[in-house]
């Protein structure tokens, strides 16, 4: 086999294989051979049919899966020989400029290219720091006197406020018609959570049982409902029933509906204290690490496969279609979907893959199978049975490799850090939480 290697442009690159006809028409013979000793066929008993019918029927197609197979080889040896990483699938096109008895094909396709990664010493990275403060824990435990409130109905006369629980009729019209989605009878929502809009809850804040009121009210611009976003109803609301809230004490009682096994106050607030502190813990590692594989990006130079985004883009697709089907969206897996849409994020991913893999395989940061152990165990331990869950993880390749990777991303994250200019930086709990 003769084989040359050409550089297009940038990654692409070009290999030219030769092969014999003899070695195609041989293998085509042989497996034709093969096939006639099993093969079964109307008029003929199995393993007595001619090789001429054999052939006539099937020597199309086995002569298309022998080419596929000696082609696929040669182009594997070649790029081994030639000490290529070959990145996606070739394109392989026959070409007519072959020698006497010989066939040619020509393989286009791209290379990995060479990570550069510069000075990480001249990377400034921000790393955030948190606490779990008493307020944190006195707010969690206010959302779980919410979540076990109960309500009764309040006395005739009295007027609705925040925290109640009301129960309404309510009809919008635009032009005089009511719109879709813009009546409804015995409807509940709490007074203060936002779930309705504030025009609506402004209106129905200081109704008494029984009253109805009229008032306009403005859709804002980005609207979840399309039809109605931007424009102004009028609405009209009947106030028909009327519960205040009561939220559970803070005490042993609700400590123990709570799961804690102590029954006192101290110990639940001990146990939000750890769950805070591991979502804490959590969310730091995760912003952290955004930081630092932005700054080890932002260092590196490198071209990328269009192959290798491509095939990224094609993941992403493939999974926004498969969560608009699980959303109840007909024909989602025919979705039109422009590229264009997810080419930043593809890009990004790609660039962060190859860049990372460089500074891993450079510095020795794969995961070591201690650090996969300690991560598993850290996994676990939130939960009722770990050694249950430890199996899980470890009884699926999948799930494994998964953990993995976290490993190998957190090394990086510490190697980065370790070298680059890095400012602490204190944040909230509600910051770091997204939390008003």
């Amino acid at each position: 086999m003769a084989v040359t290697v050409e550089t297009l442009e940038k990654l692409e690159r070009k290999i030219t294989l030769t092969l014999p006809v003899g070695v195609i028409q041989t293998e085509v013979d042989s497996r034709l051979r093969k096939l006639a000793r099993t093969v079964k066929m109307d008029g003929f008993r199995p393993g007595k049919v001619p090789m001429n019918v054999v052939t006539q029927r099937y020597g199309y197609s086995v002569h298309y899966e022998v080419m596929n197979d000696k082609v696929g080889e040669a182009f594997a040896t070649a790029a081994n020989e030639a000490k290529l990483r070959v990145a996606g699938q070739p394109k392989i096109t026959e070409s007519e400029a072959a020698p006497e008895g010989q066939m040619a094909f020509d393989a286009v396709f791209e290379v990995f290219p060479e990570v550069k990664i510069g000075d990480l010493a001249a990377a400034e990275v921000e790393k955030l720091a948190a606490d779990v403060t008493d307020e944190a824990i006195d707010k969690t435990i206010e959302i779980l006197r919410k979540q076990r409130r109960t309500f009764a109905q309040r006395a005739q006369g009295t007027a609705a406020q925040d925290t109640d629980r009301v129960t309404v009729d309510f009809e919008g019209k635009m032009d005089g018609e009511v719109f879709s989605g813009g009546k409804a009878d015995d409807f509940q929502f709490i007074l203060g959570d936002g779930q309705m809009l504030k025009e609506f809850e402004d209106a129905t804040r200081g109704m008494k049982t029984g009253e109805s009121k009229t008032f306009p009210l403005a859709f804002p611009a980005d609207y979840h409902g399309k039809d109605v976003a931007g424009k102004t109803a009028d609405f009209m609301v009947t106030l028909k029933k009327l519960e205040a809230a009561n939220l559970p004490a803070v005490d042993a009682e609700l400590a123990k509906s709570l799961g804690i096994a102590e029954g006192t106050v101290e110990a639940l607030r001990a146990d939000i204290r750890k769950n805070l502190e591991r979502e804490v813990k959590h969310r730091l590692l995760a912003r952290n690490k955004q930081a630092a594989m932005d700054a080890l990006v932002a260092k590196a130079e490198l071209d990328l496969p269009k192959s290798s985004v491509q095939a990224e883009l094609d993941r992403m697709i493939e999974n926004a279609r498969a969560d608009l089907k699980q959303r109840g969206i007909k024909d989602a897996d025919k979705a039109p979907i422009p590229d264009d849409i997810f080419r930043p994020q593809a890009e990004r991913r790609v660039r962060l893959g190859l860049v990372v893999a460089e500074l891993v395989r450079a510095n020795d940061l794969a995961a070591k199978p201690e650090q996969i152990k300690a991560h598993v165990d850290e996994l676990a331990a939130s939960y009722e049975k770990p050694a249950d869950v430890v199996r899980w993880y470890f009884g699926d390749n999948r799930r494994m490799a998964e953990v993995e990777a976290i490993v190998i991303e957190n090394n990086v994250t510490e190697f980065v850090l370790a070298k680059a200019k890095v400012t602490a930086k204190s944040v909230s709990f509600d910051e770091l939480m997204g939390q008003n």
